[in-house]
C-alpha cells in the first residue's frame, strides 16, 4: 500500500505517529514563505498537510502545487493549536516529512469539484470523472451502498437465493421496445437486452429454489425523463408457496429494517392498501400521493395499489394488451368470467392479482401472482391474440416447465435508483448512476452510440438503410 491511513482516518489518538497519506489536492494556501497548508482529500475525508520553511527550500516544485494535483506526503502527526470543528479530522494535522506529485492536473477545470457547482448538465456528463469527485455525488454512492447492503443482509437473513439471470435472452413483448443485439454465430439471428429478468426469475421457481433475488440491470428502448434511463437498477425477487400479501410483508420488513438502519427512522407497518377502482375513484390516478389526505403527516407515504385491471386498451391497435405482463395471475372472480367476455369492454372489467408499491406519489415497483398453470396462460396467450404456435415460439420453454410441476409464485421489484432519488430528496436518478445517459439516450464521456466500422457490420451480417 502507497498510504497507511486514508484522508478521513487521523484522530487526536494518533499523535506524534508516522503517516504517509495520499489523495488530492483540495485547496493550497501559502504563509507568506515560511509555511504552506494542503487540505488532501479522499473519497474518506479532508487532512490538513503544513509543509515548513526548510522543505519549502528543499523542495522548489512545491511552489507548482495546485488543487487536484496527486501527492504522497509522509509525515507526523500532531494535534492542532485550533481545532476545526466542521472536520472530522479537525483535531489534528500533518507535519511534512517528505512529499512527491504523483500526478498533475490541468489548470482550469471543466466542472468545479469543490464548492458551487456552475456546469451545466451536459458538461458534467462529459466529465463525469470529474463530477464523480464531488462531495455530494460520492454522498450519494455511500448512500446507494449503505441500502444495497441493508437489502442483501434482510434477504439473506430470509433464506432468499441472489441468482444472477441472462444478459443476452430472446426478445419478448414486456411493454417498451427492447435492444437487439446481432449474433455473429447465427446469422439473421438477435438477442435481446433484458427488459426485466421476468421469464427467467418464473422458471427459477419451477426448478425449486423457492426465494431468488436480484439486484438487477434492466434496459429498455423508451423515452427518457428524469426517473428514466436506458439501463436501470431493480431490486427483482420471486418466492413460491405464498400469497401477494406474504409478498408485500417481506418488502414492508425489508424497507422498515432499511430505513431504521440508514435513515433512523421507525417506518410503520404494514402500509395502508387501496385497490386500483378505489384509487381512481378517489385519487383520479393509480399514483396516489397520500400525505395529501387530511390527517397523514407522513414524511415518507407508502400505499400499496392493489387488483390492477388484467388487461388495457392498445387504441392504436384497438385491441386488449396485458396491463402488467402476459404472466399474471387474475383474480378467481375473474378467471370465473373470462371464457364468456366476447367484447373489448368486457376483457377490460377483469381485475388481477398485480399490486403497485407508491411512494409519496411516485410508483416504485409492480408485482403480483403469477400463472402458474399452462392451461391457463395459454387462455391470455388466445385472448392477446396469440395462436398457440405462436405462443409456443415466443414463450414455449416457459409454457413446457409449467406442465412439469410449477409451485404457485409470485414476485415483485422496484426501481432502486428510483427508491434512492426520492429518498435523497433528488429529482433525477441520473445521481445515482454512475455513467447515465442524456435524453437522447447518449453517453457523452465515452460519446456512445457510436458508428462501427462496415467489417463489423458485415461480420454480423448487417447492412445499414438509413
Amino acid at each position: 500500500m502507497l498510504r497507511t491511513h486514508t484522508c478521513g482516518e487521523l484522530r487526536k489518538e494518533n499523535k506524534e505517529e508516522k503517516v504517509i497519506l495520499c489523495g488530492w489536492v483540495s485547496s493550497v494556501r501559502k504563509s507568506g514563505k515560511n509555511m504552506i497548508f494542503l487540505d488532501l482529500r479522499d473519497r474518506y475525508g479532508i487532512t490538513q498537510i503544513i509543509i515548513l520553511k526548510d522543505l519549502i527550500e528543499k523542495l522548489s516544485f512545491l511552489d507548482s502545487i495546485k488543487p487536484e494535483y496527486v501527492i504522497k506526503v509522509k509525515g507526523k502527526v500532531q494535534v492542532k493549536p485550533n481545532p476545526n470543528p466542521k472536520l472530522k479530522t479537525g483535531d489534528v494535522e500533518v507535519l511534512t516529512e517528505e512529499l512527491d506529485i504523483l500526478n498533475v492536473c490541468q489548470d482550469s477545470l471543466p466542472v468545479e469539484v469543490t464548492g458551487e457547482l456552475l456546469a451545466t448538465e451536459e458538461t458534467r456528463l462529459k466529465y463525469r470523472y470529474l463530477d464523480l469527485r464531488r462531495q455530494d455525488m460520492l454522498e450519494n454512492f455511500v448512500f446507494k451502498q449503505r441500502i444495497i447492503s441493508s437489502i442483501r443482509n434482510f434477504l439473506d437473513s430470509k433464506s432468499f437465493l441472489d441468482v444472477d439471470t441472462p444478459m443476452l435472452c430472446r426478445s419478448t413483448p414486456e411493454g417498451a421496445r427492447d435492444y437487439i443485439v446481432p449474433s455473429r454465430m447465427n446469422p439473421g439471428m438477435f438477442y435481446s437486452l433484458p427488459q426485466s429478468p421476468q421469464v427467467y426469475k418464473q422458471t427459477l421457481m419451477v426448478s425449486g429454489f423457492d426465494r431468488y433475488y436480484q439486484i438487477a440491470k434492466c434496459l429498455r428502448d423508451e423515452d427518457l425523463r428524469g426517473d428514466r434511463q436506458p439501463e436501470f437498477t431493480q431490486l427483482d425477487l420471486e418466492m413460491s408457496f405464498i400469497t401477494k400479501e406474504d409478498i408485500q410483508e417481506i418488502f414492508e420488513k425489508m424497507l422498515k429494517q432499511m430505513f431504521k438502519e440508514v435513515l433512523n427512522i421507525d417506518l410503520k407497518i404494514p402500509f395502508p392498501h387501496i385497490s386500483y377502482k378505489e384509487s381512481i375513484e378517489k385519487y383520479k390516478t393509480d399514483k396516489p400521493d397520500i400525505r395529501k389526505d387530511k390527517n397523514n403527516k407522513e414524511e415518507f407515504a407508502f400505499v400499496w395499489v392493489d387488483n390492477f385491471p388484467l388487461f388495457e386498451m392498445n387504441e392504436n391497435e384497438n385491441r386488449v394488451v396485458s396491463a402488467h405482463h402476459p404472466f399474471t395471475q387474475a383474480t378467481e372472480e375473474s378467471w370465473e368470467k373470462l371464457d364468456s367476455c366476447k367484447t373489448n369492454e368486457e376483457y377490460l372489467s377483469l381485475y388481477s392479482e398485480s399490486f403497485d408499491l407508491v411512494l409519496n406519489g411516485v410508483e416504485l415497483g409492480s408485482g403480483g401472482m403469477r400463472i402458474h398453470d399452462s392451461l391457463r396462460q395459454n387462455k391470455i396467450f388466445n385472448v392477446l391474440g396469440l395462436s398457440d404456435n405462436e405462443a409456443k415460439e415466443k414463450f414455449g420453454f416457459l409454457l413446457d416447465a409449467f406442465k412439469f410441476g410449477a409451485p404457485p409464485h409470485g414476485g415483485f421489484a422496484i426501481g432502486l435508483d428510483r427508491l434512492l432519488m426520492i429518498l435523497k430528496g433528488k429529482d433525477s436518478i441520473k445521481d445515482f448512476i454512475a455513467f447515465p445517459k442524456t435524453k437522447s439516450g447518449m453517453a457523452l464521456m465515452e460519446n456512445s452510440p457510436n458508428v462501427v466500422s462496415d467489417k463489423q457490420l458485415k461480420d454480423v451480417f448487417i447492412k445499414l438503410d438509413k
